[in-house]
């Protein structure tokens, strides 16, 4: 099974640019990381008056569009149904990852890295350190059960991710 490792945080606290950089230097290091993002808004990722929104649109429980460069599934689930992070996962070409990132899922059972910025509005209390965190990266300086990673070095992180990776 590929490795699923979560950056969970609270809105505000830095999780996108954290991932574009760790992104960036996973990919230097031959590396190839999938990922997937939870968000709690209603998005789109289809535009307005294009054949594939109109067909979508028509009443088509899947759409795929597809070009050489990219392709893209879109599901409809209208029911609101609770989202399952496996079965989004399994949904993954799975033969083209060496790791799986995901962005929020933070209730989810796979190993996680909390970001806590200082200044984001919120008290280094309020994390919730289960059994799945493997490490914290923080701007400041804290107490935590698990290993401290520096939030603004991203090659440190890097290391650390990839040694987790071997030792799974």
């Amino acid at each position: 099974m590929i490795p699923i490792l979560a950056i969970a945080a609270w809105s505000g606290t830095g999780k996108t640019t954290l991932l574009k950089a760790v992104i960036s230097e996973l990919c230097t290091r031959g590396i190839r990381p999938g990922l997937i993002k939870h968000t709690h808004h209603r998005m789109d990722v289809d535009t307005p008056g294009k054949d594939s929104y109109e067909l979508r649109k028509a009443g088509a429980a899947q759409t795929l569009v597809a070009s050489a460069q990219r392709w893209a599934l879109m599901t409809e689930t209208p029911d609101g149904e609770e989202l399952d992070l496996n079965y989004l996962v399994s949904r993954m070409d799975l033969s083209k990852l060496d790791l799986m990132l995901v962005e929020g899922f933070k209730h989810e059972s796979v190993a996680k890295i909390l970001l806590f910025r200082q200044g984001s509005g919120h008290n280094i209390e309020e994390l919730i350190l289960d059994e799945h965190v493997i490490a914290v990266a923080s701007d400041v300086n804290i107490d935590v059960p698990v290993p401290l990673l520096d939030l603004n070095n991203i090659n440190a992180i890097v290391d650390f991710i990839e040694q987790w990776m071997k030792h799974r």
